[in-house]
């Protein structure tokens, strides 16, 4: 399968071009460019239009992009240059949108940060990342876990940014008046001479001085990976990587109307996931973001009822939790029209209920952090095949390899390891030449899932490898058994690992969560699970909680289980 393509539609040398839209082609060439590039032909473009909707008050392109320059200019005068990396320690926000393409106008390189990491979890990947300098907001529950990492002498300076002047003027006055003990008392904290206050960036002169951009080759974004198996590691993601997953994207979506979307950014940005589809999707197409910083459910709901989205990328949880609400009104997802799934599988039964709901196609699409994220997607006015991660985005090359011999492609139709190439693929981890090794055979990135490609060029994920159940000898997919629980009217929420069984090595064991109101005894589950598992498949046990851990992202968390 590592071959030229044909351009012959009777010679093909892939199974998905087969499969592919009319309106774009597999053999596309992208042009790498500058990431902001993105931004500056928005603002040229979309200048007037408003490019976010955070609490009730807008900005236009034209207002970011001159912010970011401002910012951009600002930071080089504290010293920041090119490679330098600079950490955004953010929750979605203006400022998020501002800092990062300030970051890359000046060559440094955006370390995104969680912020609900604890300060051991930051100091690590601040250190292991060179982070020079943050940039966070005015609040407490921020800033102290930055004024502890300058005081344990790990980060040096902390750009701090106004949570209030992100409101609108009544709402900031009421913040100041009801919320002020929220705010931190910055010119009273042990390391007040390491912050700059995002005051002192914004009085430079906006007109940052031009730096060379090698796209193929410089960073833009260190994305540190989830760590569910020991130390995060950071994914090194090019100008380029970034700018054409961003541009295959947008190809994929050919109904999307440039200047006129409503995206709503309830994700993360500082997830991968929600860095390309929500905010460098939104700023390709001029789209208006409606940005929340902390999801919940009734104030996402009460958003989305106000501004009509057309567009909402999430995960499972997210459509599972809004099909799953009491009270959903009409106008929140009448308008909807692109809606895609990632982050983790999509059990069918979330993806039929939400699009009876809606009445919006639910798009699966996969990838990783080392892939910007995105690889595969199903087509989102065309065929889209139950189950499948869909065909591979423009120039992506996806080859199933075999489990034992990760140089061994296996024949169309059988499980192998899920391995990828194409100009979204990181270069490789920071600092980490082993682990970049082992993660890449030839120019091949393994993805760690196991899947199957069909003759069409659809791909289906069996499982993660590490999440594999080995049973009596036998592999055991949690998917299979996770899928099968999702048929049950009364379960709202499923995982499941694998325990330790004193006869089978290991056994599954499942955690449900059920809908409200619901009842279910574990006998019932088990007899209901019969004619769907096999005997080795079959629970161990199954132990219902009234919620199951997340991610921050919102993906189920099979990490804490393990641990219980």
């Amino acid at each position: 399968m590592d071959q030229k393509s044909s351009s012959s539609p009777d010679n093909f040398t892939f199974p998905w071009q087969k499969s592919y839209p009319s309106y774009v082609s597999w053999d596309k060439i992208y042009q790498a460019e500058p990431h902001f590039n993105l931004l500056e032909r928005a603002a040229d473009v979309h200048g007037h239009r408003v490019a976010t909707d955070f609490m009730g008050k807008t900005l236009t392109y034209g207002e970011i992009e001159a912010a970011s320059n401002k910012i951009a200019r600002g930071l080089q005068d504290l010293g920041i240059k090119k490679g330098d990396k600079v950490g955004l320690f953010l929750p979605n926000s203006p400022t998020y949108i501002i800092y990062y393409f300030a970051i890359l106008k000046i060559g440094g390189v955006v370390v995104n940060y969680n912020p609900l990491y604890t300060v051991n979890e930051l100091e690590f990947q601040v250190l292991n990342s060179e982070t020079q300098i943050m940039v966070t907001l005015d609040l407490a529950l921020l800033f102290e876990k930055c004024d502890a990492l300058m005081q344990s002498g790990a980060l040096k300076q902390t750009v701090v940014a106004s949570f209030k002047n992100l409101l609108p003027p009544l709402k900031s006055f009421l913040f100041g008046l009801f919320k002020s003990g929220e705010l931190a008392q910055i010119a009273n904290s042990a390391s007040a001479d390491q912050c700059v206050l995002e005051a002192q960036l914004m009085a430079s002169s906006g007109a940052p001085q031009p730096v060379a951009i090698d796209p193929l080759k410089d960073l833009a974004v260190l994305q540190y990976t989830g760590g569910t198996t020991g130390r995060p590691k950071g994914a090194m993601l090019t100008h380029a990587n970034i700018y054409i997953n961003t541009r295959q994207a947008v190809d994929w979506a050919p109904d999307l109307v440039e200047g006129e979307e409503v995206f709503m950014g309830i994700l993360p940005f500082f997830h991968v996931f929600a860095m390309t589809c929500v905010m460098n999707f939104s700023v390709a197409v001029g789209a208006r973001m409606i940005l929340l910083p902390k999801f919940e459910l009734q104030q996402a709901i009460k958003l989305m009822a106000r501004t009509s989205p057309t567009c909402m990328p999430g995960v499972p949880t997210l459509f599972n939790a809004l099909l799953n609400a009491k009270k959903l009104p009409r106008n929140a997802v009448k308008n909807l029209k692109f809606c895609i799934s990632g982050g983790a599988p999509l059990p069918l039964e979330i993806k039929h209920g939400f699009e009876q709901l809606s009445g919006c196609a639910l798009v699966e699409g996969y990838g990783l952090s080392e892939t910007s994220p995105i690889l595969t997607a199903n087509v989102p006015n065309g065929q889209v095949i139950e189950g499948s991660i869909g065909i591979p985005f423009p120039q992506t090359v996806l080859s199933i390899r075999s489990l034992n011999d990760p140089a061994v492609e296996v024949p169309l139709g059988e499980k192998g390891e899920i391995c990828a190439k194409g100009p979204q693929v990181m270069p490789g981890y920071w600092n980490a030449k082993e682990a970049t090794d082992e993660v890449f055979v030839g120019d091949y990135f393994r993805t760690g899932d196991v899947g199957t490609m069909d003759e069409a060029g659809y791909t289906y994920i069996v499982d993660r490898i590490k999440d594999l159940i080995i049973c009596s000898g036998f592999n055991v997919y949690p998917r299979k058994i996770e899928d099968a629980l999702y048929e049950h009217p009364a379960i709202e929420e499923v995982t499941v690992v694998g325990i330790p069984d004193d006869y089978r090595g290991e056994a599954p064991k499942a955690f449900v969560k059920l809908k409200d109101g619901q009842t279910l005894e574990a006998q019932e589950l088990m007899a209901f699970l019969t004619d769907k598992l096999s005997k080795l498949e079959m629970p161990e046990e199954i132990e219902f909680r009234d919620e199951l851990p997340k991610t921050m992202v919102g993906k189920l968390s099979k990490k804490e289980l393990r641990a219980d």
